[in-house]
């Protein structure tokens, strides 16, 4: 089991750049592979991307493809999201979800979420 803690969310304008950081006190964070989903309001939780425990593998949804990139440094047991040139449809609630398995999903253990507001 690991307790996720996401952080860096905030408000930017549209155009800009955000870094969130998901991090997790258990040294097993390390071995667990890490997603990224978000939230809008009024809309369903959607998949953004996710990573496998080495970093070796990652996966985008193709709106996010080229502007977002997923990182991990295991000795730092984090996991970054970084996201440039930002649009006001990528205001949501992040989450960061881990699972000891699966990259795709679906994840058993989730965070609180950071929120991301983009302005026009």
């Amino acid at each position: 089991q690991v307790h996720l803690v996401e952080s860096g969310g905030g408000l930017v304008q549209a155009g800009g750049s955000l870094r969130l950081s998901c991090s997790a006190s258990e040294r097993t964070f390390s071995t667990y592979a890490v997603g990224w989903y978000r939230q809008a309001p009024g809309k369903e939780r959607e998949y953004v991307t996710s990573i496998s425990w080495s970093g070796d593998r990652t996966y985008y949804v193709g709106s996010v493809r080229g502007r977002f990139t997923i990182s991990r440094d295991n000795a730092k047991n984090t996991v970054y999201l970084q996201m440039n040139s930002l649009k006001p449809e990528d205001t949501a609630v992040y989450f960061c979800a881990a699972d000891p398995h699966r990259v795709a999903g679906p994840y058993d253990f989730w965070g609180q979420g950071t929120q991301v507001t983009v302005s026009s």
